[in-house]
């Protein structure tokens, strides 16, 4: 019998601590169930990474403490049940049911082991949603059993820094922060200077959100619009300089001759003096404004 006993009591080792020989058995046989249950549920969690597996084992685990006593073990069973649970349901990205998922084995807020509130209030401080846990945090902290804890300064602060500060709500953290009893003085220094900080980001201007867009869509707009420009000076001094090449010019004077002899043109005849006359303006327009767009300040010196 004593070996059975020191063998059965000793998946209890780190929660209750393992019974002596000459302790009575009680409560072994309803406990050790949700230990084991535990026990698996940590290992389908960090070892093979089946999170819903590891859910499912933890809700299977409280339902089996549904009807025992608080003891000193099966609080601390249930504690590490909820720390495995969110765990899970955040690695599930499931993070937005753990307050839920927690309050229905809990039912009460006040009742929330200090642990479990400080990874719910870490948790949706990280995930950018501190407002969810707003009124179970005010609620604990109320609870004068609570009060008492020696975690209640750190959770304390920690629902300033983390929930009431990316509030706004000020006004709430310093009454916090000068009437609880639970802060230290360097403590309450430390959390009186946030809450300083805060106060004066606040105080500052900040850019209206119609005006931080105008400036980005005008240097965008600007951008595009000088390389549009870059892109048709490129093009303008390619077909420019094609047009003063020396084969294009070439080419220019023999479709000239040709078109003179088809034509049966005279250049000595008076007849054909007005048509040779607009054709040299014609050449002398084309010839200035290309050069003006190649040499703009030398035509203009």
């Amino acid at each position: 019998m004593k070996s059975d006993a020191s063998t059965s009591a000793a998946p209890l080792k780190g929660l209750g601590g393992p019974l002596r020989s000459s302790e009575p058995a009680r409560a072994l046989p309803a406990v050790l169930p949700a230990v084991h249950l535990l026990e698996e549920a940590s290992d389908l969690l960090v070892v093979h990474l089946d999170f819903p597996a590891a859910l499912e084992t933890c809700e299977r685990a409280w339902e089996s403490l549904a009807e025992e006593p608080a003891s000193g073990t099966v609080v601390e069973v249930k504690c590490s049940l909820c720390v495995v649970g969110i765990q899970a349901l955040a690695e599930m990205n499931r993070w937005r049911e753990v307050l839920s998922w927690v309050l229905q084995y809990y039912q009460d807020p006040q009742k929330l082991p200090p642990k479990v509130l400080e990874l719910c209030i870490l948790l949706y401080s990280k995930m950018q949603e501190p407002g969810a846990v707003l009124a179970v945090v005010d609620a604990w902290l109320q609870d004068p059993d609570n009060q008492g804890l020696p975690e209640y300064g750190s959770l304390a602060e920690l629902h300033v820094l983390r929930v009431l500060l990316p509030l706004g709500r000020l006004s709430e953290a310093e009454e916090l922060a000068l009437g609880s009893a639970a802060f230290g003085e360097e403590q309450r220094e430390e959390v009186l200077q946030a809450i300083c900080t805060a106060r004066q980001q606040s105080t500052q201007k900040p850019l209206s959100s119609q005006e931080q867009p105008k400036p980005s869509q005008e240097g965008s707009f600007s951008r595009k619009l000088m390389s549009l420009l870059r892109l048709l000076h490129r093009l303008w001094g390619s077909v420019a300089s094609h047009l003063l090449s020396q084969p294009f010019r070439k080419s220019l004077l023999a479709a000239l001759i040709l078109c003179l002899l088809v034509l049966r043109f005279d250049p000595a005849s008076p007849s054909s003096l007005p048509f040779i006359y607009q054709l040299a303006q014609l050449f002398r327009r084309i010839q200035k404004a290309t050069l003006s767009r190649l040499y703009p300040l030398a035509l203009r010196d």
